[in-house]
């Protein structure tokens, strides 16, 4: 059999797995590959090799083996669980971002955290044993005999069509895609995280599982780095950092619906300041719609019929009015209230629109899941022919904010679904290499997500990731023919003839809000200067002495529209540096005699050791120049 390694055509025997052919092709990869790769479709190395093709080995760091190696772990998981508390029963156990969880029904009894040690023991155990997963095909009605007595097993078992996979460890069976490791042994690297409640199915009313949140990795410093990731981003939590800053605050009396407190809204407004600059220097006009409209709205936007159960509503004049869980369809009047050429496409209409959406109150996370924020959307309406060009534009447009913000990002493209969508293939194929081709063209890598487009066209989704290797779904790209179809949307062609447009839905920042809390634990709540809703902090080391001379410098920082703080306070000078630390000012000023006698400053930025000593004149430049050019101190 002939297979390609390398680029390179190799022979193989017939029959040969997965060992073999690791063992003739690169041998150092015999008992450190995870899977083998034929095809694009992912085999245990168990698995003998059907057929010739390009054959490559999934290794641990690889984004395939992580995956791989985290939801053979929570079989292990699972087996050690079997063993400390037989009669559990199993429900989903799936490899997550960065680990694996799986949701057990452990009858009246408790699991806290302080189990961990006992069933981390019980994995390691089993781990230094090598016991090999086995994969097994059977029938639906060999599945449910094998899992009769798991009442999870059997309601999953029965949605399934066709022949059903299971995988076998020693005396654990687990119903299973695959592939695993070829082994126990491989899973070494583990740490059990958290534990939490979590109904089956995601359905409150169904019972309530224990949910055990773990991960897994290739190697023990690898292992070390993520907790030290997971203890860093505890410490940088948005909404205790939020508190301690006096950014933002949450009420019973508005639950999901923050509050913004004076140093969030200076966050906030810095944003806006930003948003409105750059999408005016990008050729996009800012509309404001209502916030509250009627039903008959959202009947043809769809929303009434699709969505409602999601939209807060209320009756004005005996009429049925609903607030707006998005800001589409008034971009879509706002279109319509004025005659379109040709030449007036494409047209960037851009709205800073707060929206309110009933998430479930279980769901509800600080500013990362809320029931009302601003999202920063904008609807350009152009021909079909002008989409490529449009989405190259909006991508550098996300390039220049997300540089910024220094936060990295992928792409993954969503494509049509297998059913139940609108349009034509032939429009479907067009638009999806339309979106593709602008990737390529700008210079960005993409996966595609096949069949996870929305069922009016294919998206661009942006998934950030921040400081500490978090992903966030923040940018989106989204093309509609439906919402102009919908309103009756229509330009004027060259030849005078009415000609529907079709949309480009795009947000940058998501939502606002949730940028923002993004950013707070990112930075660590240590914002650029620009954000910082205290730029400087002055502190006169000996307020009778210095005092004047403080309030002076504090003056000229005010007339350079520097937010600057003077803290004059009785404490010791110490104490006040530590305040400024604590508060995360970007700059600190220290004012004593030789700066009174010399007329300048002697500063420290957040985060560094180091003093510098500078004319007054010269720190009004340093400032500025962090300030103007948005730097990230």
């Amino acid at each position: 059999m002939k297979v390609v390694y390398n680029n390179e055509e190799k022979e193989l025997l017939d029959g040969a797995n997965g060992f073999d052919a690791a063992k003739a092709l690169d041998p150092e990869k015999k008992n450190k590959a995870l899977a083998y790769r034929l095809g694009g479709k992912l085999f245990d190395m168990r698995e003998p090799i059907a057929e010739g093709g390009e054959i490559s080995f999934v290794m641990g760091d690889d984004p395939d083996g992580f995956e791989m190696m985290n939801h053979s772990c929570s079989h292990l998981m699972a087996q050690a669980l079997q063993h400390l508390y037989p009669g559990c029963l199993f429900g989903f156990g799936p490899a997550i971002e960065e680990g694996f969880y799986y949701d057990v029904d452990f009858g009246d009894k408790v699991i806290t955290e302080s189990d961990f040690a006992a069933i981390e023991a019980e994995m390691k155990k089993l781990s230094k044993e090598a016991i090999p997963f086995k994969r097994r095909e059977v029938s639906q009605e060999e599945a449910l005999e094998a899992f009769a007595a798991n009442k999870y097993k059997v309601e999953h078992i029965k949605e399934l069509e066709g022949t059903i996979s299971l995988y076998e460890q020693g005396d654990f069976i687990d119903l299973c895609r695959g592939p695993h490791v070829p082994n126990t042994s491989y899973l070494k690297h583990f740490k059990l995280l958290s534990v939490a409640g979590a109904y089956w199915r995601g359905d409150s009313k169904n019972k309530q599982l224990t949910r055990i949140y773990a991960t897994c990795w290739p190697s023990e410093e690898a292992l070390k780095e993520h907790l030290e990731i997971l203890e860093k981003r505890k410490a940088n939590d948005h909404r205790k950092l939020g508190r301690e800053l006096g950014l933002f605050m949450l009420s019973d009396y508005a639950p999901g619906m923050p509050f913004f407190l004076p140093n969030g809204m200076i966050v906030m407004n810095e944003l806006l300041n930003y948003w409105r600059e750059i999408h005016a220097k990008n050729g996009y006009q800012e509309i404001y719609t209502p916030t509250m409209m009627s039903r008959e709205l959202w009947e043809t936007s769809g929303h009434w019929d699709h969505y409602k159960e999601n939209m807060y509503t209320t009756k004005v004049d005996e009429k049925d009015y609903a607030v707006k869980p998005m800001n589409c369809p008034g971009a879509m009047l706002a279109y319509n209230s004025s005659i379109h050429s040709y030449k007036d496409l494409p047209l960037r209409l851009a709205e800073l629109g707060h929206v309110h959406r009933h998430e479930a109150s279980g769901a509800l996370n600080g500013l990362f899941r809320v029931r009302a924020f601003t999202q920063d959307d904008s609807h350009i309406i152009c021909r079909l022919d002008q989409v490529e060009d449009e989405v190259k534009k909006v991508m550098a447009l996300f390039d220049e904010v997300y540089n910024l913000f220094g936060l990295s990002y992928k792409i993954v493209l969503s494509t049509r679904p297998e059913s139940n969508y609108i349009g034509e293939p032939e429009y479907w194929e067009k638009t999806e290499a339309s979106l593709a081709k602008a990737c390529k063209d700008s210079g960005h890598e993409y996966q595609i997500n096949a069949g996870d487009g929305a069922f009016y066209g294919p998206k661009l989704d942006f998934k950030l990731k921040d400081s500490m290797g978090r992903t966030w779904q923040c940018g989106t790209i989204q093309l509609d023919i439906n919402l102009p179809h919908r309103f009756g949307c229509f330009y004027i062609n060259e030849k005078g003839e009415h000609v529907e447009p079709v949309m480009l839905h795009r947000v940058v920042f998501g939502s606002i809000e949730r940028f923002i809390g993004i950013l707070v634990e990112n930075y660590g709540g240590a914002f650029p200067t620009w954000l910082a809703p205290v730029q400087c902090s002055v502190l006169p080391v000996n307020v009778s002495a210095h005092g004047e001379y403080a309030k002076e410098v504090v003056k000229v920082l005010e007339a350079a529209k520097v937010r600057v703080k003077l803290n004059d306070s009785d404490d010791k000078l110490g104490y006040r540096l530590r305040q400024s630390i604590v508060n995360k000012i970007p700059f600190t000023l220290v004012i004593g005699e030789k700066e009174k006698e010399d007329r300048s400053v002697t500063y420290r930025i957040y985060g560094q050791e180091k003093q510098v000593t500078v004319p007054l004149d010269e720190f009004v430049k340093i400032i500025r120049k962090s300030i103007d050019e948005k730097a990230r101190y």
